[in-house]
């Protein structure tokens, strides 16, 4: 099953204002889901990593939302190819 995270910029942009509104949504064929961070697991249940929302600490860069890995990366592979 196809899954879909999409980041909703404009509810990030509504909690500056004092919102208190999920920023990331999981989408499937079947649903969708609202969420403010999301744990990431491999196939065997173990968590891999995690998608962070966190508005009051952000990154020093300025980003309030970014993914973060357990372990060390292997590959990163960044290609405009995969646009859809």
């Amino acid at each position: 099953m196809k899954t879909v995270v999409h980041i909703n910029q404009h509810n990030i942009k509504a909690n500056s204002k004092g919102a208190d509104l999920p920023v990331i949504t999981v989408k499937t064929y079947k649903s969708n889901t609202y969420a403010k961070g999301l744990i990431l697991r491999d196939q065997a249940g173990q968590e891999i990593g995690r998608l962070i929302y966190s508005p009051d600490k952000p990154l020093s860069c300025g980003g309030k939302v970014w993914l973060q890995f357990n372990d060390e990366v292997i590959s990163v592979e960044a290609s405009d190819d995969l646009l859809v």
